[in-house]
């Protein structure tokens, strides 16, 4: 029986990932059955049925969310390209959907983002995936690597992890004005409490770049952090921020105990390699490292 549910859910996983990638094109049931190699007949209630929302609402939520990323994120990328790049002939169309999905046009998201509405309205992805497909993590994905000393210039996020995306959007504009692009410089982020276990307003977060250049004075909240030099093992997470927990919780309730490694005293960072909406989400790479002594 088991057996058997893994390969259902891996056909989903399948049209999941076909949609992820294909948000510019037309996205038919027939198609998405195909891709599935289920009929047609009853694909539309088979994939309600295990993800709790109809195939034409996730592709519309998939579609808002790389969309109000690109807006809020690629400030340099058109209206008019986002709109074509997420399925939409118009911009006309596309602020019309924007706008009854999310409260705002894209125009106005793009100027100040309601980081809360975005959440309520993409909440039932979240949830839907949360409960019924696994993230699967292999035995083998955990390494240990000597990290090497690494100084980086950080801005902190200190509140509810909801509204992180404004300390994004902050930091961006000031890594562009020092042309620091994340091909050259590597991003990172320091994690110093666990967003499901402290109240929101304790969470804390440093994002930050790989780089020698000075802060001194900058007006701008940023300091100075190193991420030591030692031990760490490191698990690379592929895919959504949406199940970046589900990596971390592997790391600390599964790996540990079994490797009989002792932590060191310093914060789970992680490193972000490939991003969304860059990439297809499920393409985004994030090296999570769990400092060792």
């Amino acid at each position: 029986m088991a057996t058997r549910m893994a390969a259902y859910y891996t056909r989903l996983r399948k049209v999941l990932r076909h949609i992820d990638t294909h948000l510019a094109d037309e996205l038919t049931a027939a198609h998405l059955s195909e891709v599935a190699a289920l009929s047609k007949y009853h694909f539309h209630r088979q994939f309600s049925a295990l993800l709790g929302i109809g195939v034409y609402r996730y592709i519309q939520l998939r579609r808002m969310k790389r969309a109000a990323f690109q807006l809020a994120f690629r400030l340099e990328q058109p209206i008019t390209d986002i709109a074509i790049a997420n399925g939409y002939d118009s911009p006309e169309a596309f602020s019309r959907a924007f706008k009854r999905c999310l409260g705002q046009t894209p125009s106005g998201f793009r100027r100040l983002p309601q980081w809360w509405a975005w959440h309520e309205a993409y909440h039932p992805i979240m949830a839907s995936e949360a409960r019924h497909m696994q993230h699967l993590i292999p035995q083998e994905a955990v390494s240990l690597i000597e990290f090497p000393a690494t100084r980086l210039v950080a801005m902190a996020h200190q509140g509810h992890p909801a509204l992180i995306g404004n300390t994004v959007r902050r930091f961006i504009a000031w890594r562009k004005g020092k042309q620091l692009p994340p091909h050259r410089h590597a991003t990172f982020n320091v994690l110093y409490t666990d967003p499901a276990e402290s109240p929101p307003a304790d969470f804390r977060m440093d994002i930050g770049v790989a780089t020698e250049l000075s802060v001194a004075g900058n007006g701008e909240g940023l300091f100075e952090i190193i991420l030591p030099a030692g031990r760490c093992a490191v698990l690379r997470h592929i895919g959504s921020d949406d199940t970046l927990a589900a990596s971390v919780h592997y790391l600390y309730a599964v790996w540990l105990p079994q490797s009989g490694e002792t932590l060191r005293d310093f914060p789970l960072y992680c490193q972000r390699v490939r991003f969304f909406p860059d990439v297809a989400e499920h393409e985004a790479i994030t090296d999570i490292f769990l400092p060792l002594l």
